[in-house]
């Protein structure tokens, strides 16, 4: 593959990962502790939310590595290894544990919205867990015909 794709690709993955540092930066403590106003009756909501949020965009960044990594893989023309099949797994992990932390936080997210009267704050959580599922069935895919792919590599491999 030609290195100005891969570079396109590694440039798209920074930049998918920016939106999400402002994100964290600035909407993550404002969300926060509007829930902590909104729902006053449960006084550890704030930190709860606050923490929890941070603690999704964990898996987040680290599937982003993954895919620079496996980026890197192509360059060095190290596609068919079992190391990117490992980047793949670990890819596919973190978008499950995205759309599981989604899918515990959401009953937060719908009294936040049914108080607040916004139904479009249960469609973002909804698109975040559909799309995270997505992306972990994708990533499953990809690893098992690599995986097949490696295997059939290697057995041509043995048979010259």
């Amino acid at each position: 593959m030609k290195r100005g794709s891969t570079l396109f690709l590694k440039l798209a993955v920074f930049l998918i990962g920016l939106p999400v540092l402002a994100l964290c930066i600035f909407f993550v403590p404002e969300f926060a502790e509007f829930t902590g106003v909104l729902l006053s009756d449960f006084p550890v909501i704030e930190p709860v939310v606050f923490i929890y949020m941070y603690l999704t965009a964990v898996p987040f960044y680290m599937a982003l590595y993954q895919a620079f990594k496996l980026l890197t893989y192509i360059d060095r023309n190290q596609a068919f290894s079992d190391l990117s099949v490992k980047a793949l797994r670990v890819i596919k992990f973190c978008a499950i544990t995205i759309s599981v932390l989604y899918v515990v936080l959401m009953p937060v997210i719908y009294m936040v919205a049914e108080i607040d009267d916004a139904p479009g704050l249960i469609m973002i959580g909804m698109i975040i867990i559909f799309a995270s599922a997505v992306i972990a069935v994708f990533a499953a895919v990809l690893q098992r015909l690599l995986q097949e792919a490696i295997t059939i590599k290697s057995e041509n491999d043995l048979t010259v």
